[in-house]
């Protein structure tokens, strides 16, 4: 990621949330950012990773913010097919492993068929039209970004869907874009707990939205 990000010709910020993690994490990456001034950690205390995502987006300066699971499933290099030249007209930037010229390497094929049945789920109930609302990266034009994470309530997986939902009922531009995309062993995610966990999360996205909590002040 320092690699990319410094060899860019505009000016760039890495910047790792590290919520309560129990390894090195946070020692590795000040030992990383005291040689490369690009790189910042930030401390988020509450749990989950849509709490430690809305940290970065409020703490992010520049005028795209992007997101990525620290996996790295999709190559770093990926994120030039976000920004301008490449792609300019949108508010929101969704990579998606569904979209025409998207391409999965090694996933289980249980995986998939997991991710799929959410994702129909997702759309039946939160997020029409968009194929792919978990892939783990996005970019957003900052003020989007900042407008949109003001009115999270979900601090835990489904967080996206929320977001998404959201830009959704504010008539943000959306727009999903193909990516390479690399399965990796080790998820903490637990297939059975962590699924019923997001379905009961994206059931309460559907009556905040009824609600009209995700809507534009008048």
């Amino acid at each position: 990621m320092i690699a990319f990000a410094e060899a860019q010709d505009y000016s760039t910020e890495v910047l790792v949330v590290d919520n309560a993690s129990t390894d090195r994490t946070s020692d590795v990456v000040r030992e990383i950012a005291a040689e490369h001034p690009t790189v910042s950690l930030l401390h988020q205390p509450i749990p989950g990773k849509g709490a430690a995502v809305r940290k970065g987006i409020f703490e992010g300066r520049g005028e795209y913010l992007f997101i990525c699971d620290a996996d790295l499933a999709m190559p770093i290099e990926e994120v030039s097919k976000f920004l301008p030249p490449a792609l300019s007209d949108y508010d929101v930037a969704i990579a998606s492993r569904e979209a025409p010229g998207a391409a999965r390497y090694n996933e289980p094929c249980h995986r998939h068929l997991m991710g799929r049945i959410f994702n129909l789920i997702v759309r039946l109930l939160a997020v029409p039209g968009i194929q792919d609302t978990q892939c783990g990266f996005k970019c957003f034009r900052r003020n989007a970004a900042r407008d949109l994470f003001s009115v999270q309530t979900i601090d835990g997986w489904a967080f996206d869907v929320e977001i998404l939902h959201a830009a959704q009922r504010r008539c943000y531009r959306l727009v999903e874009t193909p990516i390479n995309w690399y399965y990796g062993e080790g998820s903490r995610v637990s297939p059975i707990r962590d699924s019923v966990k997001m379905v009961l999360e994206v059931l309460r996205i559907r009556r905040n939205g009824h609600a009209g909590l995700y809507d534009r002040q008048q």
